[in-house]
């Protein structure tokens, strides 16, 4: 059966952020940082914030985009609003507007002011979001403009959550995590696929270790389609009352469901081909041009033929996917 997971291996290099990037992205991170903490000293606001990293670039589960811009989550948490009681607080509009103060200027183009966030625009290359969070009894509150205000939201907890699955799985968990935005980012042409959150907390509940990324990978596949087959909802690992696929209406919800049984058939079939480069041919169909070049591999290339373990000698396609729970 076709073995693909150097093709996979080499795949996680193309959509990978690379130093350099990740470099980049850390200066303009640091230097918003050092920006807004001089704001609040010059006009004099208690404390200045604290900041902690978060979302994939935190979790290393960032990937290339295809289009558009890199992105990175910076949270500003602030130090100078009463963390036992909450009746005196600034509206969440109200301290967007203290973000957005101290980050004017910074670039040639204006902060954004959106609903969860401050976005700060590096045009045609990146963006550094600042969601704004404060302490009220020991948890932490975001500020959200419009109906939800300040509300509950721990992103320290979700890093902490990530971190002891990679602690238990490895670099193959956030190789599969990348694999997966991947997949979604070619596939959301109209859209239609979740966030990366939801497919981070999606692979993290379904994955299952294999020596090969290619089964891996197919598994979860499987594993994603029939989770959400079965019931079509996502508790935050953090926050179980959450229901992440809730924020999506119910076509969106059909659309990832199907776009998981497509991934699920052509895993299936990539992996029980007989020759490589047909394999290679069936990923590519679901990653995109950013995939290896199949027509390079060899045909009388040893490496397009695998040698199958003595479960698959027999019938090997059906136990091929009955071993890696395909069927």
């Amino acid at each position: 059966m076709a073995n693909c997971h150097d093709l996979f291996k080499s795949f996680d290099k193309v959509i990978a952020l690379p130093d350099s990037g990740k470099q980049k992205l850390r200066t303009a991170r640091n230097a918003i940082r050092d920006r807004i903490r001089k704001d609040f000293s010059e006009r004099k606001r208690t404390s200045v914030p604290e900041f902690v990293g978060q979302g994939s670039y935190a979790l290393n589960t960032i990937v290339n985009p295809i289009d558009g811009e890199y992105d990175i989550d910076n949270g500003v948490y602030l130090q100078n609003l009463e963390k036992t009681d909450n009746g005196d607080w600034p509206t969440p509009e109200t301290v967007h507007k203290w973000i957005i103060d101290a980050v004017t200027g910074h670039t040639d183009q204006p902060p954004i002011d959106k609903r969860t966030c401050v976005r700060v625009v590096y045009a045609g290359e990146y963006h550094v979001d600042l969601p704004i969070y404060a302490e009220l009894l020991g948890e932490n509150l975001h500020a959200e403009k419009g109906e939800k205000g300040w509300h509950r939201s721990d992103p320290k907890a979700v890093i902490s959550w990530f971190q002891k699955a990679a602690q238990e799985y490895g670099d193959q968990l956030r190789r599969t995590i990348r694999y997966f935005k991947a997949w979604a980012d070619y596939n959301s042409k109209d859209g239609r696929l979740p966030s990366g959150f939801v497919l981070t907390v999606l692979t993290v509940n379904e994955f299952i270790e294999h020596d090969r990324d290619d089964v891996c990978f197919g598994m979860l596949a499987k594993a994603a389609h029939s989770r959400l087959l079965s019931s079509p909802s996502l508790p935050n690992p953090v926050d179980p009352l959450e229901d992440l696929l809730a924020r999506y209406d119910v076509d969106q919800q059909k659309g990832f469901i199907q776009a998981l049984f497509r991934l699920r058939d052509v895993a299936a079939n990539a992996l029980t081909a007989d020759k490589k480069v047909e394999a290679c041919r069936r990923w590519r169909t679901e990653f995109g041009r950013r995939w290896p070049n199949c027509d390079e591999l060899q045909k009388d290339d040893k490496a397009l033929y695998t040698v199958a373990p003595a479960i698959l000698r027999n019938d090997a396609r059906s136990a091929w996917k009955q071993t890696c729970g395909l069927l």
